[in-house]
């Protein structure tokens, strides 16, 4: 690793920077409203957005610094276990062909701006929908973090914020004042911002995953000297080859199911797909996002080209952006450099929306002031969004940062706790209220209790994201043995309840909401837009 700054890289990385952070701001112009005052507004875009804005809204929320340098990071480090990103991919998407085209539809009918907005509606308890808003604002913040982590590893390769032995506030300036620009566009443009950006964003990374998946190969001698190469590491630090040992195979299994599982519980996920116009605009995505599953196995190759390169890094989140500088000229080492900070920005500033929409709609309006006026909903929205960046930075500054794909994992874990209300609820009522919350309340606790029960030789609580799988014995995702366990307790306390007659909640929901498009009478419309979807 260079010890001092690459001029020409950080000069091409602020160029993009800045260009991106100026569109950030005009976002805010962009297919502007009558009345930008609302959440419907600030918070999804009007609910506009057309099949390519959504697409790229959704790839740029859902393909992040996780992408880019967590994934490659653990194939680096751990082995080709690190590719059950992959799989999870691919299982997702016809998991939401299936549900997300429903969600959209009753939203749009009941004016919905979150998933606890449906939860509270479809179960009639405030209860229940403030457990699915406090997890989701949870979950969130480790995965914003993630994205810091991101833009933190392409800073430290460039030789910007110190070494390791710098006053800490000098090393992690850079990351503070990035830190500071995505809160202040976020602030003013809400969900535009980010999907203007997202153009940019995939723009660049689609650029660099082409050069580098011929140029780096080529340059290394091909794929079967970076395969031998990779299958010797892992031989010898006992890591079974390139093929997981029998061992592993559990907790790669239950690693790529439970995230399919938890991806779209994600407050950032809902959010992107509520933005579009028509539930169609939904299916079309469900079917063509499958292609950004090319990309992440593309990406994720990196990890074994940067062995292959001989890249040596203590950190293994520094491995791609080492392997860039190490292999392209500095002009495109800063693109590739952009293309991941950036890469980080559109999703962390989603995040935040969503998690500030949770807590407007389903805290403060549910219980601290019901007669709120959308202005002052998008206000206290707005705030809320800066709030969870900074608990985004306390993750980052506290925890190890070495293995930061379990940023993500740990926040998986808890989403998956939502499952049973929100796709439960969004094809049966059978599943009572009350023991939906007790179902959430163990998987929760469990999960929780589990995970800071792992510790690693560089962190002693919450070093990982799985655990022994009780009465198997196996090795496992905690977060599915939790969803797996919350289930059970879900079904059996329905069973109890609805023996002893318990009170039910009031359903505000009806079976046709669920099928309802854009035009169809009582579906809320977004206010016209010029050129909208295109």
């Amino acid at each position: 690793m260079n010890d001092g700054v690459n001029g020409v890289a950080l000069g091409v990385f602020i160029f993009f920077f800045l260009a991106v952070t100026v569109m950030g701001f005009l976002a805010a112009r962009w297919r502007k409203a009558e009345n930008e005052h609302s959440l419907d507004e600030w918070g999804l875009g009007g609910r506009s957005f057309g099949t390519w804005v959504t697409w790229f809204l959704l790839g740029g929320d859902l393909y992040t610094a996780y992408t880019f340098v967590a994934v490659p990071a653990a194939i680096y480090a751990a082995g080709a276990a690190g590719f059950f990103a992959v799989p999870y991919t691919i299982l997702v998407y016809p998991l939401i062909f299936t549900f997300l085209p429903r969600l959209w539809s009753v939203s749009h009918k009941h004016g919905y701006v979150t998933t606890s907005d449906f939860v509270r509606g479809r179960f009639g308890s405030k209860g229940l929908s403030l457990a699915v808003a406090l997890t989701g604002i949870l979950a969130t913040m480790p995965y914003i973090a993630l994205q810091l982590v991101g833009i933190q590893a392409v800073l430290d390769v460039m030789g910007v914020g110190g070494g390791e032995n710098t006053n800490w506030f000098i090393k992690d300036l850079p990351l503070l004042i990035a830190f500071g620009v995505l809160a202040a566009y976020t602030y003013s443009s809400g969900l535009r911002a980010p999907a203007l950006i997202a153009f940019v964003k995939d723009t660049l990374i689609y650029i660099v995953i082409a050069v580098a998946i011929i140029y780096i190969p080529i340059k290394l001698g091909g794929f079967d000297e970076i395969f031998a190469s990779a299958d010797k590491k892992y031989t010898e630090a006992g890591a079974g080859g390139l093929i997981p040992p029998a061992a592993a195979q559990w907790g790669y299994a239950t690693l790529a199911f439970g995230s399919a599982l938890a991806l779209f519980m994600y407050p950032h996920s809902i959010t992107a797909t509520l933005s579009s116009r028509s539930r169609e605009v939904i299916r079309r995505n469900t079917t063509i996002l499958p292609l950004y599953s090319l990309m992440l196995g593309l990406l994720a190759l990196l990890g074994f080209m940067a062995i292959a390169a001989g890249v040596l890094v203590t950190n293994p989140q520094l491995a791609i952006p080492q392997l860039f500088e190490d292999m392209f000229p500095d002009w495109f080492a800063g693109v590739a450099f952009a293309a991941i900070g950036i890469g980080a920005l559109v999703p962390a500033a989603i995040m935040s929306i969503a998690a500030a929409n949770l807590f407007t709609r389903n805290i403060y309006k549910d219980f601290i002031k019901p007669d709120a006026t959308p202005a002052q909903e998008t206000k206290v929205s707005k705030l809320v969004s800066l709030l969870v960046k900074v608990g985004a930075l306390i993750f980052v500054l506290t925890m190890d940062k070495t293995v930061a794909i379990n940023f993500q994992l740990l926040g998986g874990i808890w989403i998956l706790q939502t499952f049973p209300a929100l796709v439960g609820g969004l094809f049966t009522r059978w599943f009572h209220r009350w023991a939906l919350l007790a179902g959430w309340a163990v998987g929760m606790v469990y999960g929780t209790i589990a995970a800071y029960n792992v510790s690693t030789p560089t962190q002693k609580h919450f070093g990982g994201s799985s655990a022994e799988i009780p009465g198997i014995g196996e090795i496992g995702y905690i977060g599915l043995t939790a969803f797996v366990l919350n289930v059970v307790v879900t079904v059996v306390l329905t069973f109890i309840l609805k023996a002893a007659k318990a009170p039910e909640g009031v359903d505000e929901t009806s079976p046709e909401d669920y099928t309802a498009d854009a035009g169809d009478p009582g579906v809320k419309q977004e206010l016209p837009k010029v050129g909208a979807g295109h």
